[in-house]
């Protein structure tokens, strides 16, 4: 017998039977095309396949979140666990597939446990320029007996050249006040609102305010390794300027056409799950009326549990 949802489980998980009208939305390319013909589009297939079709230089960020170097279901399709050599073949075969469709002055991000992380970061930086390594706290992970228990994952910050895009006042972390200092009888280096003290600090490459998306929040879907809106708005803001366009090789539930959406800016992302493609699509058409980012609130990064606002976004659509 069929489990009954909660009214409070806001998971996207229909079927592609109830989302064939998603789908429909999605392009299929087979041959060469311009930007305008395939800009704010799922595309539906095989990077492999579909990638060089694309139009060269015309990217200004790439958002990776390819499959981690263990085996993992993903609803149809298996990616198995590989030998260190070819999993490093893996990645050297995509990113040589992507790099010619970033500007010169493009940025590329590249998500990745610790394991993946040690080969991701040593083909980075025979490639580009690699600037950072960004470790996120993610809440949710199994514990093990014999280990400690993995709750960080990496994201690989890496430019084509010296010329970039780093908007550091768009992802300042705005922190709470504890012990408030004041000079002359004014607040010094913070302050002071109806809201509560606060200061906005420069972040740094550990980010501990990430909440991974669970089954009461409105940007949940089934997918076994989506990555939360706030994770990929951080660089999105930081790494690209409204209008610019940003592309998603392995687009999964579609996290981040999603943002890239509510931010103003253009967007790719290719799927070859068609069962993606629908949630991505789900997502995007949901973003049509609630642009929100759980979060992000009034063009600020709130550190976690300071708004008190963050509690209700949690649950509201």
């Amino acid at each position: 017998m069929a489990k009954t949802k909660s009214p409070r489980n806001k998971t996207i998980d229909i079927s592609l039977d109830e989302g064939m009208s998603y789908l429909e939305r999605c392009k299929v390319i087979n041959e060469p095309v311009e930007l305008n013909d395939c800009i704010n589009t799922t595309i539906w297939g095989d990077l492999f396949q579909t990638a060089p079709y694309l139009p060269p230089k015309s990217v200004d960020l790439l958002i990776a979140d390819p499959p981690y170097n263990l085996t993992k279901q993903y609803h149809g399709r298996t990616f198995q666990k590989k030998r260190s050599e070819e999993y490093r073949s893996l990645t050297e075969r995509w990113l040589d597939l992507v790099l010619p469709l970033i500007k010169d002055t493009g940025s590329i991000y590249v998500c990745c446990d610790w394991e993946s992380s040690l080969i991701i970061g040593q083909v980075l930086t025979e490639k580009l320029i690699v600037r950072n390594r960004i470790t996120w706290q993610r809440e949710k992970g199994r514990g093990a007996k014999t280990n400690w228990k993995n709750s960080m994952e990496d994201i690989w910050f890496a430019t084509m050249s010296d010329r970039y895009v780093f908007n550091l006042n768009d992802v300042k972390l705005r922190r709470k006040v504890i012990a408030p200092y004041k000079e002359n009888g004014k607040p010094k280096d913070w302050k002071e609102t109806e809201k509560g003290n606060y200061r906005d600090t420069c972040p740094s490459n550990f980010w501990d305010d990430i909440s991974v998306p669970f089954w009461s929040m409105a940007e949940n879907t089934a997918h076994p390794t989506q990555k939360p809106e706030k994770l990929i708005a951080k660089l999105i803001l930081a790494s690209s300027n409204p209008r610019d366009v940003v592309l998603d090789p392995f687009l999964g539930s579609g996290t981040t056409s999603v943002v890239a959406k509510k931010l103003g800016r253009r967007f790719l992302g290719i799927e070859q799950n068609e069962l993606y493609c629908v949630w991505a699509e789900k997502r995007l058409e949901m973003a049509e009326k609630n642009p929100s980012i759980q979060g992000y609130t009034d063009g600020v990064f709130w550190e976690r549990n300071t708004l008190a606002d963050q509690i209700q976004m949690l649950t509201t659509d």
